[in-house]
């Protein structure tokens, strides 16, 4: 690679105005350099990869490892070369990933998911109610978008809800990418230290939920996660399980805040539109790490082993070749499942189903119960999340009737 003053950075800043496309040129790079050299937040130097056939290429090839875990590349403070936990289903390669995702895709099936849609229809209404009942205002990141994936992922997992703003605040330091590491560290000590506590419980006394399945499942087996594995597993579980989600339900919400006229396409075709959305917002905002254990051909560059590469998620979602126009939200799209937003290969997110049923219930019933919702304040009042792994907005103050 050249030498790191040579190197531009990593694109990062979104363009002004613009909340929903993504960080850097990407469309003049996947027509110039699809495949090019940039300088990390975390020091070091990667492949930058921008066109979708190269980036489900990069996700699907097992050589490519996940140790330097999903986005650690834009932490400045990150350790690239800690070694990988035990459990870690997403660092982890091989069979010892093949181990932990069998044990935990089972709860994640169709069917399984389909049968907690009722649930999830039950939160949705009953927080609309709740939102309802203030006087013509309220904050849809507060009072809808964040509790009702928090909700479902506590009783997936068999969390006690209440400790919710406990596991919140700090998986908030751990996909922020300003938090210190003695913050970090904190926050990561703090959640196993709970969840440790929680896993004791549910040796002794199991109950009808996930994490006393993961411990039946593995006993029956004769092959026992341990403490530890459980601890790392259950944390990546909990953490992804509702940061992405919220992120989504509000972000799709301001977008069809600002495309009045598509909503009636939301509600006649909900699984299709939700689709579009996930493609369109892309909300793992800085792409996925990979580091490559061999030599390998991506697009026309020749990647050593040993060097590292970012697949640009968002940057894929937009390619022109698989997805025309692929700047403007369109719910008409072709093949609109195609996407990457949930990444692809050995280790796409094992909870895809049950976030696509979130977002369906959620912006569907929102949008048939309040259909005068608009916002309270100007749009360029609003913040976003620029300084965390999945992109979203801090509050979104709406208005109605």
């Amino acid at each position: 690679m050249t030498a790191a003053s040579e190197t531009p950075a990593l694109p990062t800043a979104r363009p002004a105005g613009c909340p929903y496309d993504p960080p850097g040129n990407y469309a003049t790079l996947r027509e110039t350099a699809p495949t090019s050299q940039v300088r990390c937040p975390a020091g070091m130097d990667a492949w930058l990869v921008t066109r979708y056939r190269d980036v489900r290429a990069v996700l699907a090839d097992r050589t490519m490892s996940s140790r330097g875990a999903s986005s650690v590349h834009v932490k400045p403070d990150a350790d690239l070369d800690e070694e990988v936990s035990p459990g870690s289903i997403i660092q982890l390669d091989g069979a010892d990933h093949a181990r932990i995702r069998k044990m935990v895709i089972a709860e994640f099936t169709v069917r399984r998911v389909e049968a907690m849609r009722g649930y999830v229809q039950e939160l949705v209404e009953s927080h609309l109610d709740a939102m309802l009942a203030k006087p013509g205002r309220a904050d849809l990141v507060r009072d809808f978008a964040l509790p009702i994936p928090s909700l479902v992922i506590c009783e997936l997992l068999g969390v006690p809800y209440a400790d919710r703003s406990r596991f919140q605040r700090q998986s908030g330091f751990l996909v922020s990418t300003d938090a210190t590491p003695e913050e970090g560290k904190q926050a990561y000590d703090e959640l196993s230290g709970f969840l440790a506590e929680l896993f004791t419980d549910r040796q002794r006394n199991p109950q009808d939920d996930l994490f006393s399945r993961l411990i039946s499942r593995g006993a029956a087996a004769g092959d026992p996660l341990t403490m530890e594995e459980l601890v790392v597993l259950g944390l990546s579980l909990l953490v992804a399980g509702h940061e992405t989600t919220a992120n989504m339900i509000a972000l799709s919400a301001l977008v069809l805040l600002e495309h009045p006229a598509q909503r009636d396409v939301v509600l006649a075709a909900p699984e299709r539109a939700i689709e579009e959305l996930l493609r369109y917002l892309s909300v793992v905002q800085f792409g996925v790490l990979r580091y490559a254990t061999e030599d390998v051909q991506v697009g026309s560059r020749s990647v050593k082993a040993g060097e590292w590469l970012v697949a640009a998620l968002n940057s894929a979602n937009r390619d022109e070749e698989l997805f025309p126009g692929g700047d403007k939200l369109d719910f008409h799209r072709e093949s609109p499942r195609t996407h990457v937003a949930f990444g692809f290969g050995a280790h796409q997110c094992v909870g895809q189903q049950l976030a696509r049923v979130e977002l369906q219930e959620a912006l569907t019933r929102l949008f048939r119960r309040v259909s005068d919702l608009r916002l309270a304040v100007p749009r360029e009042s609003l913040a976003y999340k620029h300084n965390t792994l999945v992109y979203g907005l801090r509050e979104l103050p709406v208005a109605w009737g």
